[in-house]
């Protein structure tokens, strides 16, 4: 190895290391914070404490909040992945015009500001008639949730052999069964993946959200914003920690039954 590629294996480290410290840095921080004594946002801490996690208990409609975006992840994501599936299967076996329009529409969510999205599912909702926070919430998470497990199960039916499905429909199943028995077992990893993911974005979405609850329905970072603006003191840095604590909960779970690298390349 020359003395010029040193300096440029360094230099790369150096620019990596630089990136990993600038991205976790604020989810640090926000970790110290929650555990410290202070009333206010101080670094470092004074005192160490939990006085701010003993004090979640005490928010008023902090578990609500929880219960409701818990609810709508579990439910968007698992009406995601039944979704997902049945347009997969579509785009991927059937042979008509605009299959790749299709598939580019249905992730386009991820390619549109969140705001665009709010805004649009709240016309679209008045105009059909549709006022139930709910059912409005539901349905803007299955919106968002979608686009993590089209992309992933359309990567993974790419490589997927479908005379499998041919094959179980002549031993007698029918289609939906062939899929549930055959082709789901197959995706498993992916549906893990996918799913795990839609949870994840389902749970912290804030900016298609905001425009989908009341005053009766608020998911938890709807709730973050409500206490930020009445109380702005380090119980928010707790409730941020217990988000990346899930956070970290989900991808090691990920991570031990999948494998970080086909995670990753789901």
């Amino acid at each position: 190895m020359t003395r010029t590629d040193e300096i440029f294996r360094a230099l790369s480290w150096v620019v990596a290391l630089g990136c990993v410290a600038f991205l976790m840095l604020p989810i640090v921080i926000t970790v110290v914070v929650s555990f410290s004594d202070s009333p206010v946002y101080t670094l470092p801490p004074p005192e160490w404490s939990l006085r701010w996690y003993r004090s979640l208990g005490e928010r008023s409609g902090l578990w609500d909040a929880v219960t409701m975006s818990l609810n709508i992840a579990l439910v968007s994501t698992a009406l995601a992945l039944v979704l997902g599936t049945l347009a997969c299967v579509a785009v991927s076996r059937g042979d008509f015009r605009g299959r790749e329009a299709i598939a580019t529409f249905a992730v386009s969510p991820l390619m549109m500001p969140g705001l665009v999205v709010g805004v649009a599912l709240l016309q679209f909702f008045r105009e059909i008639g549709l006022r139930d926070a709910y059912w409005s919430l539901l349905l803007g998470h299955i919106v968002i949730t979608l686009p993590f497990v089209m992309r992933t199960l359309l990567a993974s039916m790419s490589a997927f052999d479908f005379s499998l499905i041919d094959a179980a429909r002549t031993l007698g199943l029918s289609y939906p069964k062939a899929i549930l028995k055959v082709l789901v077992p197959s995706l498993a990893p992916a549906y893990l993946t996918s799913g795990l993911f839609a949870f994840l974005a389902s749970m912290d979405n804030y900016p298609i959200s905001i425009f989908l609850t009341d005053a009766r329905n608020k998911t938890l970072p709807i709730k973050m914003l409500q206490y930020l603006e009445e109380q702005p003191d380090p119980s928010l840095a707790a409730m941020s920690s217990g988000l990346i604590l899930l956070a970290v909960i989900v991808l090691a779970f990920g991570a031990r039954t999948v494998g970080l690298n086909r995670m990753i390349q789901g």
